[in-house]
């Protein structure tokens, strides 16, 4: 494979690259200008020829980044990612991206493209963590494209996103959860709420729990699946993302109660309306089975959380709540990473990092009490001893 440097211009310099032919016979070439010595566009030169010596097909010229990425949502997004992922990336696409960037030939795009995107997007009102979250995006669909041999190199590589800005966690202590779990008694979604505030599962896991998931003699349930209603408002279940997220969760006395209580309750219900109640029922649901919608459960929750007027936290803090306590009352990280079957524990240990300046105090307390008592206990030996009469023994002859 033949090409060549061509100088340009004081420290510029234009590659050309002979890629073969075209079907129709006519001959391909790539251009590609380097700024700097020489020697960099001699390196590049080498990078580019073995890189099409490896497999690597130069795009179409005229292929755009809109034409790029309507090819990737649909060949790769939508046939690869959950429901719910694959609407979020899809929405940042077509809402952002693409009239941002989409005229943009694909391999021209440049690192200082993105960087000029994610300065406007935040100019414009949006956070620091949405806007990573384009960057996200963008560089899952452009790594992908290096995949399919589309491009080179990841330009997004050489982009620095906006610092991410952790949010201040909303969370609840045990006295607001009592009051929020009286109030809810009243309603069908009580044993659904009470479940997420004491196992830290998910709004789309919880409401994808089978009866058959649930052992209420050893006191544990199997996170298996997972809920979600993609577009049109058809139901999708879905196994979870990650080999974490299949996971067994410890039911405590109280839950096993609450769902015991629940389950007697369904079991009326659908003998009443001449359905039984089946193991492979959903746990969650409609008087006759159907799932419960996640739109529907999170608007419940947020009209109990003003009825009763306590600090108004998300649904999906409920598992935040879960978490938070347990760290709090001493419950080891990797406890609840296995919990919340997060990834790793450093995942656990980032999301809530607000706890651990807690944990240090209390382990600080815990080591210095536990030495406190073990020298109090060797200085009252001590002390024992030191009073203790001592016998004085003469031998005399007679």
């Amino acid at each position: 494979m033949k090409g060549y440097i061509r100088k340009r211009g004081q420290n510029s310099w234009q590659i050309t690259v002979d890629a073969g032919a075209s079907p129709g016979g006519k001959r391909k070439r790539i251009f590609e200008t380097v700024r700097g010595a020489k020697r960099d566009a001699q390196r590049r030169l080498h990078e580019l020829v073995a890189s099409l010596e490896k497999g690597y097909s130069p795009p179409v010229e005229r292929l755009t980044v809109k034409e790029y990425l309507e090819r990737w949502l649909k060949d790769y997004v939508q046939a690869s990612l959950s429901p719910k992922t694959s609407e979020g990336y899809e929405h940042i696409c077509r809402r952002y991206l693409l009239p941002c960037l989409g005229n943009i030939k694909l391999a021209g795009l440049k690192p200082e493209h993105l960087q000029h995107y994610y300065s406007e997007r935040l100019a414009s009102g949006l956070s620091a963590q949405t806007v990573r979250h384009h960057h996200m995006v963008l560089h899952k669909a452009l790594q992908t494209a290096v995949g399919w041999g589309l491009l080179l190199r990841n330009t997004a590589d050489a982009v620095t996103p906006p610092p991410a800005q952790q949010p201040e966690m909303q969370t609840w202590n045990e006295d607001e959860i009592a009051t929020f779990l009286q109030a809810a008694r009243s309603t069908r979604y009580f044993a659904l709420f009470h479940t997420l505030l004491f196992t830290g599962l998910r709004r789309s896991e919880a409401l994808a729990l089978r009866w058959c998931d649930i052992d209420l003699l050893l006191c544990q349930l199997c996170v298996t699946r997972s809920l979600h209603v993609a577009k049109g408002g058809r139901v999708v279940i879905r196994q979870p993302k990650s080999v974490k997220g299949r996971r067994m969760v410890a039911l405590s006395p109280l839950t096993v109660s609450v769902l015991r209580e629940h389950w007697e309750k369904q079991s009326l219900e659908r003998s009443m309306l001449g359905i039984p109640l089946k193991e492979d029922d959903l746990v969650f649901s409609h008087v006759d089975g159907s799932p419960l919608l996640p739109g529907s459960v999170t608007h419940a929750w947020v009209k109990l959380v003003r009825r009763t007027g306590l600090r108004p936290i998300r649904l999906h803090d409920a598992r935040h709540t879960h978490a938070t306590l347990m760290l709090k009352q001493g419950t080891h990280p990797k406890v609840v990473q296995e919990r919340l079957g997060h990834a790793s524990i450093q995942v656990t240990l980032d999301i809530y990092s607000h706890v651990t300046p807690g944990l240090q105090e209390a382990a600080a307390a815990r080591f210095d009490q536990a030495f406190t008592t073990r020298y109090n206990e060797h200085m009252a030996k001590e002390n024992v001893a030191n009073l203790s009469p001592k016998l004085d023994i003469t031998l005399t002859k007679d």
